[in-house]
């Protein structure tokens, strides 16, 4: 999966960092950044998907499932995006990012991969 992340990193221009994560926060993999800035990232990330869940009971027609949540934020944006069953793929970059670029790439990331991209549950805290 290394080159698949660095791929996205290299095909998109101020992008920093690019994280999976499982849906409880925990890191799958990760390219162009330490690993304790990614495990941050994919823990801040746990409670963001689930707030993003709460937001979508606002829309009548919503399966309850977070698709992609963009963050602006001073100096750049964060991306987080659905990216198979109980995984994510999480993208941080410069504010110069191509903002319709970067969605791309990471849709067809994730369509190309996205079956890899499974966590499965936990159980008693082991994974199954």
């Amino acid at each position: 999966m290394d080159w698949m992340l660095r791929d996205l990193a290299e095909s998109v221009p101020e992008t920093r960092h690019v994280v999976v994560l499982s849906s409880d926060g925990l890191r799958m993999a990760q390219h162009g950044t330490e690993p304790d800035t990614a495990d941050r990232l994919a823990a801040a990330c746990a409670g963001l998907q689930s707030l993003a869940k709460s937001i979508a009971g606002v829309f009548p027609d919503s399966n309850g499932k977070m698709r992609m949540l963009v963050i602006e934020v001073s100096g750049g944006f964060f991306y987080l995006m659905a990216a198979g069953a109980g995984a994510y793929l999480a993208v941080a970059a410069d504010e110069g990012v191509d903002a319709g670029l970067m969605g791309q790439r990471m849709r067809d990331l994730v369509a190309r991969i996205g079956a890899h991209l499974t966590s499965p549950p936990r159980s008693d805290g082991q994974a199954i």
